[in-house]
């Protein structure tokens, strides 16, 4: 069971909630260029993960009759006091608890967030600067011009993203090439609405940040579980 909504905060891409199943289950966890901060509550605990980007498809579990709440961030928003880069492929951060009911940050106690109060939070969070944006970063995204060296942009997403600008946009890439397979979009469209250059190159791609083919992807029959695909479009 999954709810999510858009956010009205620049820094946030979208907020979701998942309650899993009554049975425990693996699942695929793709290539994510976002960083996440993932609320867990389970039997009776919640606990407050930063979970960052991932480079590549890896197998993941959830325990059963967990809720996650989870805030996506925009690349270019990161927190300074823990960075993007730190958390790169499942080397996730669990803040430390202060009560049942918040946790530490920054040698303040703060409440756990929830699904409606998720755009407060962030807002407080930037308040307090534990929160900042890298125009950089947003303008290379939306196409923007910028004066400055190929270097210096890289250096630029490297600090705010954790990642390259090139694996920022071939992770997207594939990300919107499974949505149009799930859609029903034949391979062949695939390749060409996604900008990939051909069958061969499609299925690299999808191997390696997806963990399935495109063949598998399209196949309603399989068993396997993929994370959320809550972006529709690439950058």
């Amino acid at each position: 069971m999954c709810e999510e909504r858009p956010s009205d905060s620049p820094f946030v891409e979208r907020i979701w909630l998942r309650q899993s199943e009554s049975s425990a289950g693996s699942f695929i966890s793709m290539a994510e260029a976002h960083w996440v901060m993932v609320m867990t509550k389970y039997r009776d605990r919640t606990i407050l993960t930063v979970h960052g980007p991932e480079t590549r498809a890896t197998p993941a579990y959830a325990p059963a009759d967990a809720e996650y709440f989870a805030i996506v961030f925009k690349p270019g928003a990161f927190m300074p006091i823990l960075p993007a880069r730190i958390t790169v492929d499942r080397r996730d951060v669990d803040l430390p608890e202060a009560t049942s009911k918040s946790f530490w940050l920054n040698d303040s106690a703060w409440e756990f967030p929830d699904f409606e109060n998720a755009d407060t939070f962030v807002d407080r969070l930037a308040r307090n600067g534990l929160l900042v944006r890298d125009p950089v970063v947003e303008a290379v995204l939306q196409g923007q011009p910028v004066k400055m060296s190929p270097r210096t942009m890289q250096r630029h997403f490297l600090e705010a993203t954790g990642l390259t600008y090139t694996t920022v946009r071939q992770i997207e890439r594939a990300r919107h090439a499974t949505t149009l397979l799930k859609q029903g979009v034949s391979i062949l469209d695939a390749i060409h609405e996604a900008g990939y250059f051909d069958q061969p190159h499609l299925t690299r791609s999808l191997k390696h940040y997806v963990g399935l083919t495109p063949a598998q992807i399209l196949d309603k029959g399989r068993s396997e579980r993929l994370s959320l695909l809550y972006k529709t479009a690439p950058f």
